[in-house]
C-alpha cells in the first residue's frame, strides 16, 4: 500500500473508532426517575380507586409497562430512597429508617452516570442526610451536578436548597415547582449537548397536607361516612399532632396526588414538543406503602411501617417509547434496589465492585423475564442501641439539617440525621423484622420470633398463613435470609469500602 491510500485507510480507521462511541452515546436514553412521598400502590385510578383522579399514571399504566407487583425497598422513606440511589439494601450502610444518613463511601447511580456523560440533577426530597454545600452526604457529594433539595418532605409554597446554599423559598405547589426546575435542568442539559438523568422525589402526598383549590374541589363529594373517623397528623399551624375528620384529611391527601399527577403530565408533555419523549426512560414509583391516615380502599394487608404488603407495595410505571412500544403489565416481583441494576445495564456502565440487592429488569423490558430469578429480602432493623458506645460516622455539625418544614421533631422544624461505625457483629444484630420474598411464598420474621408464611401469588391479601403447614419451606427460606443477613451486616461493618 503507497503512502497516500494508506494515509487515508488511518484517518478512515480513526474516524470510525471515534464515531462509534458517539454514536452509542447519542442512542443512550434520557433518564427520569419520579417518586411519590407515601404513595401506596392501590392510590392510583388504574388500580381501581374509587375517588382519586390521576389521568396521567393511568395513561403511563395504558401505554408503557405497568409493574403490578413493585415493591420499596423498605416501608419507610429514606432506607427505599438509598435502595435506589446505591441498588443495596439500606441497612449495608445504616440507613435503617428515616432521619438515618446514608455513608459518603456509596456509589450511586449519579457517579456512575456521570463518568458515562451524563448530567444529573435532583429536585425535591433528599432526606439521605443534609443537602447542604458541606454535607458529604448532600446530592452534590453523592454525585449531582445540580441540585434544588430538601433534607426532608415539604407542603405549599416550600424552602429548598439550590446546590447546598441557604434554603429559599418558592411560592406556588411544590410539584410543579419541582417540574419546572426540573424543565430548566434539562434545556441546560440539552444545550450542552449530554444526556442527562433528573431524580425528582415528590413531597406529595405526605401528611400534613394541604392542596390548591381546584384540586381540592374535585373532591368535595367524598363519602359523608368519612366524617365518622377520627385520624392521627400533623397540624399545619402548630407542627404538633392533631386529631381530625378522615374525610377532610383525604381531600387534601388526594388534591397532593393529583397536583402530582398534573405535573408529571406537564414534564411529559414538554419532553413531546421538545422532541425528547421517545428516547426518555420515565420511571415513576412510590417509597412506601400508604400511611394509616390515608387508607380507605387498600386490598391489602398492612399499611407505612410494616412488612404486609400494603406497607411495601407501590406503583410502578415505565415509559420508554423508543423501547416498550406496546402496553405492558408484568406480574414479575421488581423493587426498587432494581433501579440502579437496570439504568447501568441499560447504558452499558459497569457495576459497582461490592455486594448488590437488586437486578437488572432489562430481560423484563424485553420480554424475556417471567419469574424472577433471585429473591428480594426486606429488613426492619431494631436501631435499639445502635448509638450506644459507637463512634458517628459523620461529625454532628455535618448532619445537621437546614431545610424547615411544618412537622416538628423534638423542638425543631428541621431534620438532622445519624449514622454509626459497627465493626463488630453481634447475634442481636440479627433482630428486627425480616422478609424473604420468592417467587411464590413469602416469609415474614417478626422481631418476637413469631413466622408466618404466605402464598402470595394465591393470597396477595395475606389471609391465611401456611407456616404450620409447610415447616420444611419455612426452614429452608429461613437459613437463606440468614445467609443474606450475614452478608449485609458485613457490609455494615464497612467491609466493602
Amino acid at each position: 500500500m503507497t503512502a497516500r491510500p494508506f494515509l487515508l485507510f488511518t484517518l478512515a480507521l480513526l474516524a470510525l473508532l471515534l464515531a462509534g462511541p458517539a454514536t452509542h452515546a447519542a442512542e443512550r436514553p434520557n433518564i427520569v426517575l419520579l417518586m411519590g412521598d407515601d404513595h401506596g400502590w392501590d392510590e392510583a385510578g388504574y388500580n381501581g380507586h374509587p375517588h382519586l383522579h390521576t389521568p396521567v399514571l393511568d395513561e403511563m399504566a395504558a401505554t408503557g409497562l405497568k409493574l403490578d407487583r413493585f415493591y420499596a425497598a423498605h416501608p419507610s422513606c429514606s432506607p427505599t430512597r438509598g435502595s435506589v440511589m446505591t441498588g443495596r439494601h439500606p441497612n449495608r450502610y445504616g440507613t435503617f429508617s428515616p432521619n438515618w444518613s446514608i455513608r459518603p463511601e456509596e456509589i450511586t447511580i449519579a457517579h456512575l452516570l456521570s463518568k458515562a456523560g451524563y448530567r444529573c440533577g435532583h429536585f425535591g426530597k433528599w432526606h439521605l442526610g443534609p443537602v447542604k454545600a458541606d454535607s458529604p452526604t448532600s446530592p452534590g457529594a453523592m454525585g449531582f451536578d445540580e441540585w434544588l433539595s430538601h433534607d426532608n418532605f415539604f407542603e405549599l409554597n416550600p424552602q429548598f436548597s439550590r446546590n447546598g446554599g441557604p434554603p429559599q423559598e418558592f411560592k406556588g405547589e411544590s410539584s410543579e415547582i419541582l417540574i419546572e426546575e426540573t424543565i430548566r435542568f434539562i434545556e441546560q442539559s440539552t444545550d450542552s449537548d449530554k444526556p442527562f438523568i433528573t431524580v425528582v422525589w415528590f413531597g406529595s402526598p405526605h401528611e400534613p397536607y394541604s392542596g390548591l383549590e381546584k384540586d381540592l374541589a374535585l373532591y368535595d363529594d367524598l363519602p359523608e361516612d368519612y366524617a365518622d373517623t377520627q385520624v392521627r397528623l400533623t397540624s399545619n399551624e402548630t407542627g404538633r399532632p392533631t386529631r381530625r375528620p378522615l374525610r377532610d384529611v383525604l381531600r387534601e391527601r388526594y388534591a397532593e396526588i393529583t397536583a402530582m399527577d398534573r405535573s408529571i403530565g406537564r414534564l411529559r408533555d414538554w419532553l413531546a414538543e421538545q422532541g425528547l419523549r421517545e428516547n426518555t426512560l420515565l420511571w415513576y414509583c412510590g417509597d412506601n406503602g400508604t400511611p394509616g391516615d390515608g387508607i380507605v380502599t387498600s386490598p391489602f394487608r398492612g399499611q407505612k411501617g410494616n412488612m404486609y404488603e400494603g406497607g411495601l407495595r407501590v406503583p410502578g410505571l415505565i415509559e420508554w417509547p423508543a423501547k416498550i412500544t406496546e402496553p405492558m403489565t408484568s406480574d414479575v416481583h421488581s423493587v426498587t434496589s432494581d433501579m440502579l441494576p437496570t439504568l447501568c445495564d441499560i447504558v452499558d456502565v459497569d457495576l459497582p465492585d461490592r455486594p448488590l440487592d437488586g437486578i437488572s429488569l432489562v430481560p423484563l423490558l424485553e420480554g424475556e423475564m417471567t419469574n424472577r430469578p433471585d429473591p428480594i429480602y426486606f429488613w426492619s432493623y431494631n436501631t435499639r442501641g445502635e448509638a450506644k458506645g459507637r463512634e458517628p460516622y459523620i461529625t454532628s455539625a455535618l448532619q445537621k439539617g437546614t431545610t424547615p418544614l411544618v412537622k416538628m421533631m423534638g423542638n425543631i422544624h428541621t431534620r438532622n440525621f445519624s449514622n454509626f461505625h459497627h465493626p463488630e457483629i453481634a447475634e442481636e444484630d440479627y433482630d428486627g423484622t425480616r422478609v424473604m420474598l420468592g417467587s411464590r411464598y413469602k416469609l415474614i420474621v417478626h422481631g418476637n420470633g413469631e413466622t408466618e408464611l404466605f402464598d402470595i401469588t394465591a393470597d396477595p391479601a395475606e389471609k391465611t398463613s401456611l407456616a404450620d403447614e409447610k415447616p420444611e419451606v419455612v426452614d429452608q427460606m429461613r437459613q437463606q435470609l440468614r445467609s443474606w443477613q450475614k452478608s449485609v451486616l458485613t457490609s455494615l461493618t464497612g467491609a466493602d469500602y
